[in-house]
Parts: structure tokens; C-alpha cells; sequence
């Protein structure tokens, strides 16, 4: 799995790491059940504090994608919706950054979406 990082870029090294992992699982690159690497090798190797590819990881926990677990490291999920999940997740973050850059607040873009749902 190929981890790349824009240090000039304004999104955070943690949401760019778990950014990649969205989309290696989106992609199928990686499937549930294997492990991602240990996060003090991936810092080492992509020259971050491991405390950012931890912030990264926990991200994709919290969205249900990985599973952090004591003396195994980051797995990622068996859950069968995981890549759907993946690609939404990503496709979401990309209206966000869009909707900031256009300079809507927060509550204009909820207003667009609960729009798109009626």
C-alpha cells in the first residue's frame, strides 16, 4: 500500500493518511482482514510524528473501517459495505472542502443536503 503526503497541502498528514487508507480500501488494494502498518514504521517512513498517522488511524476507526487492536496493530474491517463506505466518506470530505472554498457555512451545505434528500 502506497502512502503519499502533500506537506504543502492545507488538509492535515493525519486526514491525508486516512485518506489513502479510504481509498486502497475503496479500490479493494487492501482487504478485511489484513493489517495496515504499524503506525511507528509508517511515521518513520513517511517522516511524521507517529502521533499524525495515529490521528489518521483513529479517523478511519471512528468511521468503522478499521479496527485498532492491542499487540495487532490497525486491521481493517470485515464489514462488507466498508469500500461503499470508503468512497462516501471520501466523496462527502470533497463537497466539505468544495462548499469551504466556495464560502458556504456549514449550515448553507447542511441545507443542500437536506435538499438533495427530499
Amino acid at each position: 500500500m502506497l502512502f503519499r503526503l502533500d506537506h504543502g497541502s492545507p488538509v492535515p498528514l493525519g486526514d491525508q493518511i486516512a485518506a489513502s487508507v479510504r481509498g486502497a480500501i475503496a479500490d479493494a488494494a487492501v482487504r478485511p482482514g489484513e493489517r495496515l502498518p504499524a503506525a511507528r514504521a509508517l511515521a518513520d517512513s513517511l517522516g511524521v510524528n507517529v502521533h499524525t498517522v495515529l490521528r489518521g488511524y483513529q479517523q478511519l476507526r471512528e468511521e468503522g473501517l478499521i479496527e485498532l487492536r492491542r499487540g495487532r496493530g490497525a486491521v481493517v474491517t470485515a464489514d462488507p459495505g466498508a469500500p461503499g463506505r470508503a468512497r462516501l466518506t471520501d466523496g462527502v470530505r470533497d463537497l466539505i472542502a468544495e462548499a469551504r472554498s466556495l464560502g458556504l457555512s456549514d449550515d448553507e451545505v447542511m441545507d443542500l443536503v437536506r435538499t438533495g434528500l427530499a
